[in-house]
């Protein structure tokens, strides 16, 4: 008799995410294991919703965004007695070891289960690219491009109009997105939650933009950065006669999340889900699996539960120079 292991998605959905689930599902079944799916997260944990994947079940979600097995907060399983109720419900379909396709909360919920004796393991999945143990999370380059895109889009009404935008883009903890998407589009200045931010630094950096005859400028922001979309748009309001640009701002919010994932999501993806069904093939639980210098690897749980990632200091410093 094959093995039986389960499959959740867990926290924000994260494009590539159904390719993930698609990939665990299959390579599972090649090795003759039975596989279930889990609705909602760990909140099916608790309730039970679990249920057997097929090849076909997973069949045309690849090119999905979202997750087909839903994601939902659950506040029980940060209890003892709703994780004890978790494994039970697992033990009762006879499972061995769940996959938790999720980032930092996903996998401190995951590393809770493996305390409590459960087999886990992790697969790296965030668009903030903040979880430890991998370089590159499934999930960031579609948020990447879809960032990109409403640059690209912004600097054609700015210029039009001879205005400054600010854009925020997600990331509480972590500026990567912020970072890339501000490297990759040009812009004038970015703020991010890891750098204090000066804003009359950046209020002189648009105005030389204007005096040099620039047509716009560009403003990317992190949510969680300490001069945020809001906080920036005030302060140049107040001193908006300088600038000599008009100031606008865009919050683009969820629409990072949706989309169809890109092709580097997919096939990052597809690996993913084959070294996190190799690694419980070898035995190698309580470990998330992600990529290093290209490289599907594992990192222990206790290793990452309770950190966060920071950016590339590197690229920080290339944005400045080329701003």
């Amino acid at each position: 008799m094959g093995r039986r292991v389960a499959v959740l998605t867990s926290g924000g959905d994260a494009p590539g995410m159904n390719a993930a689930i698609r990939a665990v599902t299959r390579v599972s079944i090649s090795k003759g294991w039975s596989v279930f799916g889990v609705r909602n997260g760990f909140k099916g944990l608790i309730s039970g919703t679990i249920e057997q994947l097929t090849t076909r079940d997973v069949g045309g979600i690849m090119q999905r965004g979202g997750t087909v097995l839903g994601s939902a907060r659950c506040p029980e399983f940060m209890t003892v007695e709703g994780r004890k109720l978790a494994i039970r419900n697992l033990n009762q379909f006879g499972v061995d070891c769940v996959f938790v396709i999720g980032g930092n909360g996903s996998q401190t919920g995951n590393y809770e289960l493996n305390k409590m004796g459960f087999n886990g393991i992790g697969i790296a999945s965030t668009i903030d690219n903040d979880l430890v143990g991998s370089d590159i999370t499934l999930g960031v380059d579609t948020a990447l491009n879809i960032a990109l895109e409403a640059i690209d889009r912004l600097k054609v009404t700015a210029s039009s109009h001879q205005r400054a935008f600010i854009l925020e883009v997600m990331g509480r903890q972590c500026g990567y997105l912020a970072l890339m998407s501000g490297l990759a589009g040009g812009a004038e200045a970015i703020t991010m939650p890891e750098v204090p931010t000066d804003p009359e630094k950046i209020a002189e950096v648009v105005q030389a933009a204007y005096e040099h005859g620039k047509s716009h400028a560009l403003i990317i922001a992190a949510e969680g950065a300490d001069y945020n979309a809001a906080k920036l748009t005030e302060f140049f309001y107040a001193n908006k006669e300088r600038l000599g640009f008009s100031i606008r701002s865009t919050i683009l919010g969820h629409v990072q999340r949706g989309g169809s994932p890109s092709a580097f999501d997919r096939i990052l993806a597809c690996k993913l889900g084959l070294g996190a069904v190799e690694a419980a093939e070898r035995g190698e639980y309580s470990v998330v699996v992600g990529t290093i210098k290209g490289e599907v690897t594992t990192t222990p749980l206790a290793d990452i539960v309770n950190k966060t990632k920071g950016i590339d200091i590197e690229m920080a410093r290339l944005a400045n120079i080329l701003d």
